[in-house]
């Protein structure tokens, strides 16, 4: 396992667009705010990162995105709108700040609720909320237009896998779940592979700890066979492409089966571990290279037992981009949407065409 690969692209081009990403995770560990710039040439996308924030959440709004989910329809409604008022000052207080001339802002959102199957999913943050506040052409609600082509409406990140990162047989982001996208015969697909600090830091703050910093609460635990079975026999993982998981999943498949068994927090942490680290390098194959990204990747133990499990290269960026690439693909989603050229990959969703996604709002 190699660390600190160099990644950024460096240098700039007179042709530039300059995009701020926005990203809100499962895992809530705050906002993830990136600006970027971009430039293609010869048909060949560049980038450099030029600004990056990540603004914790407070209790509070922690506590009200965590349950967002069982609010009313006005209260959830109203919470999308607040929220998006508080996206557009904290995207406005990063312009002030940096003197970054955004061309747009391109905002994840929130994740609320993801049914695929019901034909529907919600990220939270209302652009035009956001717009006003920010004073920026600004463009969200990526996922909506696959799902209504009957795609999944994740993960929506492999596009910048494929244009942005394409020297990397892999690309994995350790996230509130895993999502892995490669290349197989010139086809782009990706999917979630597992939860990882959606389930991890919940363990973690029984310890009065908000995460397992290094996996050092994880490592302290035996794997316990019995518990690792159960997870690994979930029907999702025996599911062929594509597919992907939310909160939901969470609540009615994994819980029940960790909830039920006696062990420790150590040994759970421990047999999590093992989970992951079994469910990621199934799916890889050869001696090729993997990017890892996410918050994910800077669990050392998570990463020792990946790589003791595959013999592809699992190769760490430097922390900029391991806690803002996606923030930096989705700044690129928005280029992608201005330009009217697809940014929502049908090989990936499973939706019946490509589809270029994102609702415009101008200030």
């Amino acid at each position: 396992m190699k660390s600190k690969e160099k990644m950024i692209n460096s240098g700039t081009n007179k042709n530039t667009i300059k995009a701020i990403g926005m990203m809100s995770g499962t895992s809530l560990d705050g906002l993830d705010i990136a600006a970027v710039e971009f430039w293609e040439t010869n048909g060949k996308w560049s980038f450099k990162l030029m600004e990056s924030q990540t603004v914790s959440y407070t209790s509070e709004w922690k506590k009200r995105l965590e349950t967002a989910h069982t609010l009313s329809g006005i209260e959830l409604t109203k919470l999308d709108a607040e929220y998006g008022t508080f996206l557009g000052e904290e995207a406005g207080n990063f312009i002030a700040k940096t003197k970054f001339a955004a061309d747009l802002i391109a905002s994840h959102g929130h994740t609320v609720f993801h049914q695929p199957e019901n034909s529907f999913t919600l990220q939270i943050g209302r652009g035009a909320q956001l717009a006003a506040k920010s004073n920026c052409l600004t463009i969200c609600d990526f996922r909506t237009g696959d799902v209504a082509f009957g795609g999944q409406g994740a993960p929506l990140v492999p596009i910048g896998d494929s244009l942005l990162f394409s020297e990397y047989d892999y690309c994995l982001n350790l996230g509130g779940f895993a999502n892995i996208s490669y290349d197989e015969n010139g086809v782009r697909l990706a999917f979630d592979n597992c939860p990882v600090n959606i389930v991890l830091n919940p363990l973690a703050e029984k310890f009065g700890l908000p995460y397992d910093k290094n996996g050092d609460l994880g490592r302290q635990g035996k794997v316990d066979e019995t518990l690792l079975k159960k997870l690994n026999a979930l029907s999702y993982y025996h599911q062929q492409p594509p597919k992907s998981l939310g909160r939901e999943w969470i609540e009615s498949k994994f819980l029940p089966i960790l909830t039920e068994t006696k062990l420790n927090t150590h040994n759970k942490l421990r047999t999590i571990y093992e989970h992951i680290a079994l469910q990621i390098t199934k799916d890889l194959s050869g001696n090729g290279k993997m990017l890892v990204t996410g918050g994910g990747a800077f669990n050392t133990f998570l990463m020792e037992r990946m790589q003791a499990l595959t013999t592809t290269e699992i190769l760490l960026p430097e922390p900029d981009l391991i806690n803002y690439k996606e923030a930096i693909v989705f700044a690129f989603m928005g280029i992608l949407r201005l330009k009217e050229q697809n940014n929502c990959l049908a090989s990936v969703t499973g939706a019946r065409k490509n589809s270029c996604g994102g609702v415009i709002f101008l200030p």
